[in-house]
């Protein structure tokens, strides 16, 4: 896991439109509309979000006929969990409240 890949998956999901479009493929792979269908911006704009996901590694697209579809891929979000999760330490040291 290099830091560079750390830095493109944290910077892609730092944005509220694109964890949305995350949690969305989480419950499978979709079209850009089916993903702009929630969204009051426009279909270029998803198109935007949508590549920085993918230059992050987060998503793979394909194309089935005039379709393109979104697929969820789950290695950068692993790459992120491990690295908070080897970081948690630090939360129990400062003796955060833990949320309920």
């Amino acid at each position: 896991m290099s830091a560079t890949n750390l830095d493109s998956i944290f910077a892609a999901l730092a944005d509220p439109s694109r964890r949305a479009i995350v949690a969305r493929l989480a419950t499978g792979d979709a079209t850009v509309l089916e993903l702009a269908a929630p969204f009051e911006i426009s279909l270029p704009a998803i198109s935007r979000h949508l590549k920085v996901l993918e230059g992050a590694a987060l998503i793979s697209r394909s194309r089935e006929g005039k379709w393109q579809r979104s697929h969820l891929e789950a290695a950068p979000l692993r790459e992120a969990a491990v690295w908070i999760e080897r970081h948690r330490h630090v939360e129990e040291r400062l003796q955060l409240p833990r949320p309920a």
